[in-house]
């Protein structure tokens, strides 16, 4: 069997995410409507008026003029988090046209930058945050302290500010009960593994989030450095649990594979839980080169497009429990044909 070694296979999304707040202005939990307002127009005008070449290709979305369907399909991309939808009232997020870049406004701090980009490209993401935070800073001056760095609603932010994370498909090592193994060594050595979601979601689809835990007394490169060892740690283990279960069991796997594919491929009722498990199989057997007439970029939007709110604005309405397993089931069906 071709075994693919690709970082990219495994790494699905490496994000960059960076904690600023306003010089002289209380943190987003204590403003008014109206200050909140004044801060969501001054982050705007630093980009969107800027002199810089790509602020055309930005928009300013308040969230108070979103459908609720519309937030909640904006956290399932990945754009926004679940705590700004909490405030939507105060607010705001300016996203990019390729929607890889999204600075929220008034979260748990007044900026929360982020840059996604696909694969194990952290090193990117950061350049690409790094050089938006300068712009920024232009016409805005952040809240710093020469002695604790970027100062935070949250104190696990102070210090660079800085959460660098990687989106990882761990299948064989989930199958395999090994992943407690990860979590233990990645908790030693000051990172955090989560869900898709990040803080306080469920694994699901055997994806896995590792971050920096803590931001003080570390530099930018030395947080980003750090999760690329770990990465390169996992991405390893991961390989070669893939390689043991093959050798060991290689016509079960494959048959559990091409058994995804086909309930995938013809089903007319799937839950989201359902779906994301039978995804992440067919994706290992692309990943592992059993499966060859499947674009693995077809898996990613379905990742996103089976997702309840999601699935709900492309069909164009809202849907019950029922309504949207069946739609879901019908999405792939259409997708893998």
């Amino acid at each position: 069997m071709f075994f693919k070694n690709n970082n990219n296979d495994i790494v699905l999304t490496s994000r960059v995410r960076l904690a600023r707040n306003i010089d002289g202005i209380p943190f987003p939990q204590k403003l008014s409507e109206k200050e909140a307002n004044k801060v969501i127009d001054q982050v705007a005008d630093s980009i969107l008026n800027s002199n810089s070449a790509i602020a055309h290709e930005f928009r300013l979305i308040r969230l108070k003029e979103l459908r609720p369907l519309e937030r909640i399909s904006m956290v399932e991309k990945h754009l926004i988090s679940r705590d700004l939808i909490n405030e939507y009232q105060k607010g705001a997020v300016i996203l990019n046209r390729d929607e890889n870049v999204s600075i929220m406004i008034n979260e748990e701090d007044h900026i929360r930058l982020q840059v996604i980009y696909p694969g194990f490209k952290i090193k990117d993401a950061y350049d690409f945050a790094s050089k938006l935070d300068d712009l920024i800073e232009e016409k805005i001056q952040y809240a710093y302290d020469s002695k604790f760095g970027y100062l935070t609603s949250c104190p696990t932010n102070v210090g660079t500010g800085i959460r660098a994370s990687v989106m990882l498909h761990l299948p064989a090592l989930t199958m395999t009960g090994n992943i407690n193994n990860i979590f233990n060594t990645v908790v030693q050595v000051g990172m955090t593994i989560r869900g898709i979601y990040g803080e306080g979601s469920n694994a699901m689809g055997n994806i896995y989030q590792i971050s920096n835990q803590v931001t003080l007394g570390l530099t930018e490169e030395e947080i980003i450095n750090n999760l690329i060892a770990v990465t390169k740690k996992i991405i390893d283990q991961e390989l070669k649990t893939r390689e043991m279960l093959f050798e060991k069991k290689s016509v079960e796997i494959e048959d559990d594979i091409y058994r995804s594919l086909g309930i995938l491929k013809y089903s007319r009722i799937l839950s989201t839980q359902e779906c994301l498990e039978l995804l992440s199989k067919v994706r290992l057997g692309i990943e592992m080169g059993i499966i060859k007439d499947i674009d693995v970029k077809k898996l990613n939007d379905l990742l996103t497009n089976v997702q309840p709110a999601t699935l709900q604005l492309i069909e164009g309405r809202e849907l019950d429990v029922k309504e949207r397993d069946i739609i879901r089931a019908k999405i792939v069906r259409e997708t893998l044909r």
